[in-house]
């Protein structure tokens, strides 16, 4: 069968295709140069146009990351490359498209992975389906952890704690816009259209895109969203993640520095991560760890003031990202990932709920009176997971389609993903990453059936990729746009469809506080 080839402004490039012909396929594309060597911590570099035909018929080498513990290393698969040439992505088309003047919509996904893990390769992520049904599709790697989202200074000052001036933040978010600079400039040749991006992504993913509509440079890069468990408000302040930056600097022994920093292996920086990684979840006192203490996470977006100059919701809600069209949703059970398969679910005790409820601002008589009211019979560890899930998924998912709305240049939309699966004795729900089998109609992939069984309905994967594919097609889901007066939700289950403002009570609990 003969490969496909394009020619692209920085060299012509050699795919593969499906086995049916249907399908062309490029992978381990460079959008940007290799981010070592004197270039780590540095901006994104255009790649050099090289000459002959760039192979691409493998996916190419993966952000370094470190491995995630066990059972989440068997039920959230990993792919791990190694390599340089690290910032890559993949593009799938229809076939007849590659090289032609054809103009198709464009998806470009951004993985999750808690800003330290994922990659675009992961088989999950495999677009066949996409380009079967009209749109190519492009994956990618960004810059993870440390690299791609810490806080160095260039030099230490006098007490000791280092400046951050010279070290650009927010480098996995600036790889981002780099990656979609290139589909700006290049994906015509496979047959896209420039003019018509969906920008989605889910968990860190659909956090980054959340960022990206408050990022002036990233401004008319795409013009839909679709955001998956992942909303606008997972970011730190410059000091938080300075502080963050110091702590790492002290495991590892090094100046709070760039050069400190970009001294060390990445093998040992990948271990200093995981120590941190293990302190904050340990004791997460917001005394030491800032904003970190409550979203759990030590490397997230920093609203810098340059790249990012304000709190992305805030900049959404003054019109920032107001004329990209927008769907955003999340999963009915997030949480339950993290509790059902290590068995925490039935270990959570009351004392633990309630702080979580003060914790997060809330009153937590008023606040386990709501959810029992909804849950009757559930135990402590079932209340602490619908708690937490509303305050890391559901409730961002609502203040950005509310913030997103009341411009009226888009369209704004809102979904819930409700399947829930057999596995872990029925008590996981629907999970976090629980609906990206269905968004990539890869149910026979293999990689999610630890987590989700072998029997996923392909009655649901037909709704919930087919309503993907038509937003990005023409800005249209397939059912009512949201706002603030019937707070349409889309409810994709064994039987899907829209409701009206789905458990109000739950969501009134968070006004003022989420």
């Amino acid at each position: 069968m003969q490969q496909p080839v394009v020619t692209t402004r920085n060299g012509r490039i050699r795919g593969t295709t499906s086995a049916d012909g249907s399908v062309a396929v490029f992978r381990g594309i460079p959008y940007a140069a290799a981010p070592v060597g004197a270039d780590r911590f540095g901006l994104p570099r255009p790649v050099e146009p090289w000459t002959g035909e760039l192979d691409a018929s493998q996916y190419g080498p993966t952000a370094p990351k470190a491995p995630y513990a066990a059972p989440f290393d068997v039920l959230l698969p990993e792919t791990d490359v190694p390599g340089a040439d690290f910032l890559n992505l993949n593009v799938w088309t229809p076939a007849r498209s590659a090289g032609t003047d054809e103009r198709l919509p464009v998806m470009v996904f951004l993985h999750g992975g808690a800003f330290a893990n994922g990659a675009g390769s992961l088989p999950g992520y495999e677009g066949t389906a996409f380009a079967r049904d009209g749109v190519v599709l492009v994956t990618l790697n960004y810059r993870l952890g440390a690299d791609g989202f810490g806080r160095f200074g260039e030099a230490e000052d006098a007490e000791g704690a280092g400046e951050a001036e010279g070290h650009p933040a927010n480098l996995g978010l600036r790889d981002q816009v780099a990656a979609l600079e290139w589909v700006r400039d290049h994906i015509a040749a496979f047959g896209g259209d420039p003019g018509r991006v969906t920008l989605f992504g889910e968990s860190a993913g659909a956090m980054s895109i959340g960022v990206l509509l408050a990022v002036p440079s990233a401004e008319g890069l795409f013009h839909r969203a679709i955001l998956q468990s992942g909303a606008a408000q997972h970011t730190l302040s410059p000091g938080t993640a300075r502080r963050i930056g110091r702590r790492l600097a002290e495991l590892l022994g090094v100046p709070p520095t760039r050069a400190g920093i970009a001294g060390v292996s990445p093998e040992r920086l990948l271990d200093a991560q995981q120590q941190l990684r293990t302190a904050l979840a340990a004791a997460p006192d917001p005394a030491q760890w800032g904003e970190a203490a409550l979203n759990l996470m030590p490397f997230e977006p920093v609203v810098d003031g340059e790249f990012l100059p304000a709190p992305p919701l805030a900049r959404i809600a003054d019109g920032a990202g107001s004329g990209v069209d927008l769907l955003v949703g999340s999963n009915s059970d997030e949480f339950r990932l993290f509790l059902a398969p290590t068995g925490l679910l039935d270990l959570v005790p009351e004392t633990r709920l309630r702080s979580a409820a003060a914790g997060y601002g809330l009153d937590p008589e008023e606040a386990l009176a709501c959810y029992r009211l909804g849950r009757p019979g559930a135990g402590s560890g079932e209340l602490f997971a619908a708690l937490v899930t509303d305050w890391f998924y559901r409730i961002p998912a609502i203040r950005l389609a509310e913030a997103h709305a009341r411009h009226r240049r888009a369209g704004t939309y809102l979904y819930e993903f409700g399947w829930q699966p057999p596995t872990f004795g029925g008590r996981l729900g629907a999970c976090h990453a629980s609906e990206l089998p269905f968004v990539f109609d890869n149910l026979r992939e293999g990689g999610f059936v630890p987590l989700l069984g072998p029997d996923m309905p392909q009655r649901l994967a037909d709704a919930v990729h087919g309503a993907w594919v038509a937003f990005a097609t023409g800005g249209d889901p397939g059912w009512p746009g949201y706002d603030t007066g019937a707070r349409t939700t889309m409810h994709f289950d064994s039987e899907s469809g829209p409701r009206k403002d789905p458990r109000p009570e739950e969501r009134m609990l968070w006004d003022g506080h989420r």
